[in-house]
């Protein structure tokens, strides 16, 4: 009762190419895998700003 059949994932893949087509689904996929691509490299970015607000607590306590 809590599992698809063979049949029911058909029936979906179906529905799924009729609503958005062959052609659709690679383009979307190709558009999700470029925003991942720029939210990483966002990511492992650094700000300059946030280095300006860092203090080196190194130099503080040679003072």
């Amino acid at each position: 009762m809590g599992s698809f059949s063979m049949v029911h994932w058909l029936i979906v893949l179906v529905v799924v190419l009729l609503f958005f087509g062959r052609g659709k689904i690679p383009e979307l996929m190709g558009d999700l895998a470029k925003g991942i691509q720029n939210f990483k490299k966002g990511m492992s970015e650094e700000d300059p700003a946030d280095k300006a607000k860092t203090v080196d607590h190194k130099a503080d306590e040679a003072k």
